[in-house]
């Protein structure tokens, strides 16, 4: 890791759990969660900063927080997921051998550099770097993409599993990891589960959402239909609509249900086959899952996956092609759409908890 990209590190992320910037609010529960990681909750910047003299060595699963929903627009809260989820995995799954690398240093009120002035950008670099010349950006999806150009170019063997946040942030995890993968010479498709297809090309004016993010990367893959979405019930039009228009593959949720998973994945590999596809990355929407198992998110749906289904996909999938990068999106903790509390939020969690373990056990295999 050069000089530059280590400075880049410590000056554009935060220490995990940290990215939501409060002074007191779930105080106790980011304590925790330091307390897990580094064996104290006193002095944690110092002790983050010393732990990426590790990443060179650790394993091939990254873990990358980003609080940001800023890009979300129904129910928010899903700026807390990278928090919550850490602490489930850290009590449900003790043996995962994951790198954190910690958490996007997020303003809350922004997005994308590309829709800020001159004079805003000066202001936020002063209040993030304390310098208003500073060269790094400020907004959460530009910080993302920016410092995972230069992980990909330094470790090329390594994945990122981003944990949200809205959906808007797989835009810069995705368009960097195949921007990286293209320049490896290799082959990569991406797995979409949700229940919506987020595929508008803006929302309200807006390209870069969290219902657009698709339709902003298929240009970076080899193909568009290597884009493959699984789990959409919510829309407004039919799927012919969406696969005719923008050339992706979709496999409805009614779908699984009525031909079965086995006939879904079957599928998918034949979608896949004669595709030459070297690796894939699996970007996921908790509300791909249906709500009497996820409903602690900003657009809870009916009639969707059940937990094993999504499981069993993922499973054959990894049975065939390395998972080299993942994210988990939209667990909004403190939403209560279901009006069941606590009980749907550690519900919610555990399911993506699971999820994400597995992920991020497979993308540690390569």
């Amino acid at each position: 890791m050069t000089n530059d990209t280590k400075q880049k590190l410590e000056q554009c992320l935060c220490p995990p759990g940290n990215g939501v910037f409060t002074v007191n609010t779930a105080k106790e529960r980011k304590e925790q969660l330091h307390q897990r990681i580094f064996g104290q909750s006193t002095n944690i910047e110092h002790l983050w900063k010393e732990s990426l003299n590790q990443l060179p060595s650790a394993s091939n699963a990254v873990i990358l927080g980003i609080a940001s929903d800023c890009g979300g627009g129904i129910l928010r809260g899903a700026n807390w997921g990278p928090l919550f989820l850490r602490s489930t995995l850290i009590e449900q799954y003790p043996d995962l051998t994951a790198f954190d690398m910690g958490d996007v240093r997020v303003i809350p009120h922004l997005l994308a550099d590309k829709y800020l002035n001159d004079a805003t950008i000066a202001n936020c670099r002063k209040a993030l770097y304390q310098d208003e010349a500073s060269t790094y950006c400020v907004s959460p999806l530009s910080i993302t993409e920016d410092v995972l150009h230069d992980f990909y170019a330094s470790y090329p063997e390594k994945g990122i599993f981003g944990i949200g946040g809205d959906h808007s942030v797989s835009y810069p995890l995705t368009k960097a990891y195949l921007q990286a993968k293209k320049k490896q010479g290799k082959r990569a498709a991406i797995i979409h589960f949700d229940a919506h297809t987020d595929l508008l090309v803006e929302r309200l004016g807006i390209d870069l959402c969290f219902g657009s993010w698709c339709t902003h990367i298929l240009d970076d893959l080899h193909e568009k239909h290597h884009l493959i979405q699984v789990g959409i019930r919510s829309s407004g039009k039919p799927k012919s609509h969406w696969e005719e228009t923008f050339g992706v593959k979709q496999h409805w949720a009614d779908e699984v249900k009525t031909q079965g998973v086995e006939k879904t994945i079957a599928n998918i590999f034949s979608q896949l086959e004669n595709e030459a596809i070297d690796e894939l990355y699996v970007s996921f929407d908790i509300d791909a899952i249906d709500d009497s198992y996820a409903s602690a998110t900003g657009t809870p749906e009916p009639d969707g996956l059940m937990p094993e289904e999504a499981m069993s996909i993922l499973r054959a999938l990894a049975a065939q092609y390395p998972i080299t990068g993942a994210d988990m999106m939209e667990i909004a903790p403190f939403t209560d759409s279901s009006g069941r509390g606590e009980e749907a939020r550690d519900k919610t969690l555990t399911v993506g908890a699971e999820i994400s373990a597995f992920l991020l056990n497979e993308m540690a295999k390569n």
